[in-house]
């Protein structure tokens, strides 16, 4: 079976890993260990190590070889000032390029957004405030443009903790109006209403800085045919 499971979803696994600090900033990232830790051949992790150093999670040690990379507090204060133009210019191209399947899925997270602002957790918000910029960010029409906001929200959500706002409803009313503005096709009103909503949100974000272990022992194989893409 291990032949079978492809480096795009070991590479998905590896990253959510990384993401998630299970894989902490430092850690020797040793091929034979992750094979066995996700239940695949070294074929599939040499694949996916090389994927995950081209976007910045993995970086290689002279006599360590590859680990995961330890970004400074620079990097990820440049990785903000990016989504704060990145974010904006995707909202805009979401008003000019955005389908009616694009707009209900929005307005359905914003509906269930208000809701769970009122009565829900803080867990379920975070969920739902990132399906709502992935939905708009593939509303923008833009492969490329898509892709590099993907990136930017894993990275982010990496380096930083967020801290539930202090009122979640009124930041869920800047989602209505961003997509109120995309809804009319009023580019320009978008992009100033999510820069308007980043700038507002960069508050709750908190650096994270972790210790960095060496990942010394195999853990049972993961389903890594489950991992989101």
């Amino acid at each position: 079976m291990r032949g079978h499971i492809s480096a795009h979803a070991v590479c998905t696994a590896i990253r959510e890993d990384i993401v998630s600090g299970a894989l902490a900033p430092g850690s020797r990232l040793i091929e034979e260990i992750l094979a066995a830790r996700y239940g695949v051949s070294r074929v599939p992790v040499r694949e996916a190590l090389r994927t995950l150093q081209s976007e910045g999670f993995v970086t290689t040690r002279h006599h360590a070889g590859a680990c995961v990379a330890e970004p400074t507090e620079q990097e990820a204060a440049d990785l903000l000032d990016i989504r704060a133009l990145l974010e904006p210019l995707g909202a805009a191209r979401a008003a000019a390029r955005r389908t009616p399947a694009h707009l209900k899925v929005l307005r359905g997270l914003v509906r269930l957004g208000r809701e769970r602002a009122r009565h829900g957790s803080p867990t379920d918000l975070r969920q739902l405030d990132g399906w709502f910029h992935e939905t708009l960010a593939q509303a923008a029409g833009s492969p490329s443009l898509t892709a590099l906001l993907t990136q930017l929200r894993r990275k982010i959500e990496w380096m930083y903790a967020v801290e539930p706002p202090p009122r979640a409803g009124d930041a869920w009313d800047e989602h209505g109006a961003v997509l109120d503005a995309v809804a009319r096709g009023d580019a320009e009103r978008a992009r100033a209403l999510m820069a308007a909503h980043i700038e507002r949100s960069l508050p709750v974000y908190r650096l994270r800085r972790p210790a960095a272990p060496e990942v010394s022992d195999p853990k049972q194989p993961v389903n890594t045919a489950r991992a989101r893409s």
